[in-house]
């Protein structure tokens, strides 16, 4: 693991094969279209009015060593709305490797280089919420405020959680789903995404997105979607997204 983060920067892959994930697409009545020196896949569409945006191809993360699924959607949320839930394997491994790098020395690349999931893993108390427990073997969760983690981690988001480990998480991948800067994130490694694996990806994201929401509308608890399940994810693309140009650690 220490060695995947000194080579933060490395060499390219061969372009993914990304025709299982056009199918997909196609399937639902999306676009998907092959980006960046077709090393690429992206879908965009809108959930409830939102712009949200599909990738699938060579790691943005040093902890994902094949292929990277991500999904990012910017809701607006306050921006020191910082909840983490990982799996609880990759979550020990960040952990280890963020101790390996404090004690050999290298304040240079923590500063520059280690994500905030990394971070926030070391710099957040872990707190015991008994909506995880039956889930605490399979993910970690920890967030700047136990309160906002607590109202995160509603009824809906815990039992797609559980859908996970059943299905496309049975065997511990690596997975991310964090709120950051006002956006939702949900990254995981994929080799080979097939249709289940990523209808369950969706489910996860927009019960997370959803009781976001929910959390940042506080006391209330006024949410401002139905529950209607993926038949949410719209099938056109929005008009603009945020530019991936920005820092490393926002895509």
């Amino acid at each position: 693991m220490l060695e995947s983060f000194k080579r933060w920067i490395g060499g390219k892959r061969g372009g993914p094969d990304g025709r299982a994930l056009h199918a997909w697409a196609r399937q639902r009545g999306w676009m998907a279209k092959r980006v960046r020196d077709d090393e690429g896949v992206v879908i965009e569409g809108t959930m409830h009015g939102t712009a949200w945006r599909m990738e699938w191809g060579t790691p943005q993360r040093a902890y994902l060593l094949d292929r990277e699924l991500r999904l990012r959607m910017d809701l607006g949320l306050p921006q020191s709305l910082q909840m983490l839930i990982t799996s609880r394997g990759l979550a020990e491994e960040l952990e280890q490797a963020a101790y390996a790098l404090f004690t050999q020395d290298m304040q240079t690349q923590i500063d520059s280089g280690m994500p905030e999931e990394m971070r926030w893993l070391a710099m957040f108390p872990k707190t015991q919420l008994s909506a995880l427990k039956p889930l605490r073997s399979r993910f970690s969760a920890t967030a700047s405020s136990a309160e906002n983690l607590s109202n995160w981690l509603g009824a809906e988001l815990i039992a797609q959680l559980d859908a996970a480990t059943r299905s496309w998480l049975a065997q511990d991948e690596p997975m991310v789903l964090m709120t950051l800067r006002g956006r939702i994130y949900l990254r995981l490694e994929a080799l080979s995404p097939d249709s289940a694996m990523l209808d369950g990806v969706l489910a996860l994201f927009e019960a997370a997105a959803r009781s976001a929401l929910a959390s940042a509308d506080g006391a209330s608890g006024q949410q401002h979607w139905p529950t209607t399940g993926s038949t949410a994810w719209q099938s056109h693309l929005p008009s603009s997204y945020p530019d991936d140009s920005v820092r490393g650690d926002e895509r």
